[in-house]
């Protein structure tokens, strides 16, 4: 690899640390480039993904605050992820190339539409909670049940191939865990990075992963990392969910077209 696509390749990689801490997708970003400059897909996916595992534990590192308070549920959420994650990249390795990818937009999809309509259906579910617990005289707290396996199928799709696996999972703990967009972007953070990390251990394991894309992705990825924090950490919710729609949305159309 040259100097010049070096340079490309850790600026790629400072944009995806950013754009994961701030919503996800960042691999649509260091993918491609990767790809551009002739890595062979699945090596190209492989080292993606352990390289911008530094990157997650730098965003997550910037939102700690918002994580105060919230031990219970991140190491509760943290099970699904990281046996969706470990399934997820074990589908990589043994199936066929488009036998995962061709739902691949119609999942994104979903997450955007999820992020959309969160904040009226999460009144919703509030509501009938609330409903029911004036009715049995039982208030129910936590997490709605269908989180876990939510969160564990965004697992798998995030160690198959992770793009835009912070769209999903911002739509289901949106909708899922009454809290503020910023908090649920923390535990998204904690989350995304432990299927990046599971499936990058595997992947050192059994595939065939290029340390030199993993030192210059890893590289911009941390510096991405510090500055969405400080960058998501600043937007308000309708900004927030604004960004992560048209992400979505960019993803989407940079599959299909691409």
């Amino acid at each position: 690899m040259s100097l010049l696509e070096s340079i490309a390749v850790v600026l790629a990689g400072l944009a995806a640390g950013t754009i994961n801490t701030v919503v996800g997708s960042g691999t649509l970003i260091t993918f491609p480039t990767l790809l551009a400059f002739g890595v062979p897909p699945v090596t190209a996916n492989v080292s993606n993904t352990v390289g911008l595992v530094p990157g997650s534990v730098a965003g997550a590192f910037g939102y700690r605050s918002e994580l105060e308070g919230q031990r219970g549920r991140v190491l509760r959420l943290l099970s699904a992820s990281v046996l969706g994650g470990i399934v997820g990249a074990l589908l990589l390795l043994v199936l066929s190339p488009g036998a995962f990818e061709a739902i691949v937009p119609v999942l994104i999809l979903l997450g955007v539409v999820l992020v959309i309509v969160q904040p009226r259906l999460a009144a919703r579910v509030q509501a009938r909670a609330a409903a029911r617990a004036t009715e049995t005289g039982v208030e129910k707290e936590g997490d709605h049940g269908w989180v876990w396996p939510a969160v564990f199928g965004t697992g798998v799709y995030g160690g198959y191939f992770g793009a835009a696996q912070g769209v999903l999972l911002m739509g289901v703990l949106g909708i899922g865990v009454d809290q503020s967009l910023q908090r649920s972007n923390a535990v998204k953070n904690i989350l995304a990075g432990a299927v990046n990390g599971v499936a990058g251990v595997i992947f050192i394991v059994i595939a065939d992963v290029d340390w030199q894309i993993v030192a210059l992705v890893g590289g911009g990825a941390v510096v991405g990392g510090l500055l969405g924090a400080r960058i998501g950490k600043r937007l308000p919710p309708l900004a927030l969910r604004t960004v992560i729609v048209v992400v979505g949305l960019v993803a989407i159309a940079s599959m299909l077209l691409g």
